[in-house]
């Protein structure tokens, strides 16, 4: 979902700037649909429950885990060679299973959120076809279903998608919370440049969004924005299950424009969009409702197109990270992390203190 989608969004920065940063959630919360989120956690719960029950044993056994074991918490986003999966494959599931595997994806992501899933996991066919195999098998199939807990309207559980430059983790609580963090998405190449698709560019929108921001800013405002002149070669926070906040911070919300803080705005629900609706809306609106007051845009590298750059947005609760410098500036990763939330860690926390004999 793109801010854009938000009926009132325009009304939203209209608040921001009269109330100088003091009401920012007023106009967003009067436009979601009550009981949005536990929509989308009812509709992922049933798509959940359809594709376990279609899965033979052995199927079963490989894609099910319990809530606590330690392999919930395992991400990565290099291929399956560098980093061994635990999982069931889309490569082993029946043509019938596919179809119900991917009405859980459906489920989980918005039509956008699941297009750009989708799309990279073909651009593992582009790249088979650039290398011409080698030390990677370059497989779209090659992507895995795990599962922790028992998919429920009551009781937490969790699952997870994972392969190559795709990972995305889902804890549901109570049945009506749900915690997408992480969630990485990568493109290589960012810009299909020969064959038939030919100028695709699955996470234009990442790349659009984050240039436009910065190109929106005066000389002054670039300088404490940009916290290095070369892009490091990849997101700061990689693959680590424990994440600090980043420092420096660059430029904060509060230093903007009106017409800069909707940029930035719109950065955000570049990210927050890929969820499915419900779900998105409503981290949307926690972020607007405070937390953009205190979230700062920073950028490192060229802001020319084709050049290396790297970019973040930081708040008090959540991190954006983008980098595209590999491969000539034609590969992009780019994450979503929620600072103690990651996996629900947080979340899970409080109901286990609420819920002593789970």
């Amino acid at each position: 979902m793109r801010i854009a989608t938000l009926a009132g969004w325009r009304r939203l920065l209209l608040f921001v700037s009269a109330s100088a940063l003091g009401v920012v959630g007023v106009a967003v919360a009067a436009d979601l649909a009550p009981g949005s989120e536990h929509r989308d956690a009812a509709a992922m719960t049933a798509a959940a429950e359809r594709f376990l029950a279609s899965l033979e044993g052995a199927q079963r056994d490989a894609a099910t885990f319990p809530l606590e074991s330690d392999e919930r918490t395992r991400f990565h986003f290099i291929p399956i060679e560098m980093f061994e999966r635990h999982g069931l494959m889309i490569a082993d599931l029946t043509p019938s299973q596919r179809d119900l595997a991917h009405g859980l994806l459906r489920a989980s992501l918005s039509q956008r959120g699941y297009l750009t899933a989708t799309q990279i996991m073909e651009l593992e066919d582009v790249l088979l076809a650039l290398e011409g195999g080698g030390r990677f098998a370059r497989d779209r199939d090659e992507y895995l279903f795990s599962f922790f807990g028992t998919p429920s309207d009551s009781a937490p559980w969790a699952w997870r998608f994972e392969g190559h430059h795709l990972s995305l983790h889902f804890t549901v609580v109570d049945g009506s919370i749900v915690v997408a963090a992480p969630a990485f998405a990568g493109a290589n190449p960012a810009e299909v440049r020969d064959g038939p698709q030919r100028g695709r560019r699955v996470l234009g929108d990442r790349e659009d969004a984050g240039r436009a921001l910065m190109l929106a800013l005066d000389a002054g405002q670039r300088a404490v924005a940009t916290i290095q002149a070369e892009a490091p070669r990849d997101i700061v926070t990689g693959a680590e299950l424990e994440i600090d906040r980043l420092t420096p911070r660059g430029l904060g919300f509060s230093d903007m424009t009106d017409d800069q803080r909707a940029l930035l705005l719109d950065l955000v629900s570049v990210y927050t969009g890929m969820m499915a609706d419900g779900i998105s809306e409503v981290r949307f609106a926690r972020i607007a409702d405070g937390e953009i007051r205190r979230t700062s845009f920073a950028w490192a590298g060229s802001v020319e197109a084709g050049e290396p750059h790297y970019y973040r947005v930081q708040g008090p609760t959540f991190l954006i990270e983008y980098d595209n410098t590999q491969n000539g500036a034609n590969h992009i990763h780019s994450v979503w992390r929620e600072f103690g939330n990651d996996f629900g860690r947080d979340l899970l926390r409080e109901h286990h203190a609420s819920h002593p004999h789970d």
